[in-house]
């Protein structure tokens, strides 16, 4: 856990209110039903800044997969499974989020994690996804400090209560648009059709670009994030199918151009998007009905941005880099 961030406001507290449409109770992506997140925090100071955040939609096994979409902005990344995910349009385990020389030892405990829940016990095969971001300005990342125990840790943990954001889980050492950055999230609750249904985003933000807030360029003292990149991890309760998921994932990148993203050569830009209605249980949304989906998910992708910086706290970390946070009274609470 970060024990600042809940003395720190988020967006919203500030006046910082990005598009019309209403948030969930959390403003978090946990408010989809049947989301859970968790976070297991590896901090041994000066040097190790890292962490692991585990995104468990509710039931999802090999033999119980969730619709889902990817969508490649940048690909300088390891998005591992993510071509099977393409592929098949299913997603058959949690989304797990770290450092970019630990994903695959990740990978390996979240499989091992999987083969020993219930019903696994015939599984020959399945496809863990996990995604990253180079810590490794404020983090000793060739120690590769996430391990198995904190996987576990991240999974058993995952709760559907509020989000830990900042400096906690995978966001523990990130940097972007020159300020702390870390983990942040949002959600809306559109209309679509007949129906109101609810979109929340986690971002794991670690990119390059001058942020912008509410049409405003403000100025970051830290360094531009070349090796960075932005994961962000999109859920919905809408009856959508992979083909709608991918192009939703897709909007989620381009959002991330509201918040003064570079979209630099070394950046690794990603969105994974699924929804908990599994096929068959719901009438499906037309295409046509699909851009209140759309509006709700780039409004909080850039809140979510947002949220990572001001709840980050200022960060001295391997070879004594400091990378300093983003003061709240630098924020302007409308548009030019």
């Amino acid at each position: 856990m970060n024990p600042d961030a809940s003395l720190r406001p988020r967006a919203r507290d500030l006046g910082v209110v990005v598009g019309p449409t209403p948030t969930g109770p959390l403003n978090a992506l946990t408010d989809v039903p049947g989301v859970r997140v968790g976070h297991a925090t590896v901090r041994t100071r000066p040097d190790v800044h890292s962490g692991v955040t585990a995104v468990v939609p509710d039931g999802v096994l090999p033999g119980a997969p969730v619709p889902a979409g990817v969508f490649v902005g940048n690909g300088y990344g390891k998005l591992i499974g993510s071509t099977q995910l393409a592929e098949l349009g299913e997603l058959e385990t949690p989304v797990l989020l770290t450092s970019t020389l630990s994903a695959f030892r990740v990978a390996d405990a979240l499989v091992g994690w999987v083969l020993e829940q219930p019903g696994c016990d015939g599984v020959l095969s399945l496809n863990p996804v996990v995604g990253e971001c180079n810590d490794g300005y404020l983090s000793d990342i060739r120690s590769r400090p996430v391990r198995e125990e904190h996987v576990r840790a991240a999974l058993c943990g995952a709760s559907a209560g509020p989000l830990a954001e900042g400096c906690v889980g995978a966001g523990t050492g990130t940097v972007a648009l020159g300020f702390k950055a870390g983990i942040g999230t949002s959600s809306r609750t559109p209309e679509a059709a007949d129906g109101r249904f609810t979109v929340g985003v986690l971002v794991q933000a670690n990119f390059g670009g001058t942020l912008r807030v509410l049409g405003r360029t403000l100025d970051g003292p830290g360094p531009a994030s070349e090796t960075g990149s932005c994961m962000i991890v999109v859920a919905t309760d809408a009856p959508l199918d992979a083909r709608q998921l991918t192009r939703v994932a897709r909007r989620a990148v381009f959002a991330l151009a509201r918040t003064g993203a570079a979209y630099s050569h070394g950046s690794g830009d990603y969105a994974v998007a699924f929804t908990t209605t599994r096929p068959g249980t719901a009438r499906p949304l037309a295409d046509a009905d699909l851009s209140p989906l759309f509006e709700a998910v780039l409004d909080a992708v850039e809140e979510a941005v947002l949220n990572s910086l001001l709840a980050a706290t200022t960060t001295t970390g391997h070879a004594g880099r400091t990378v300093p946070a983003l003061s709240a009274g630098r924020l302007p609470t409308d548009r030019p």
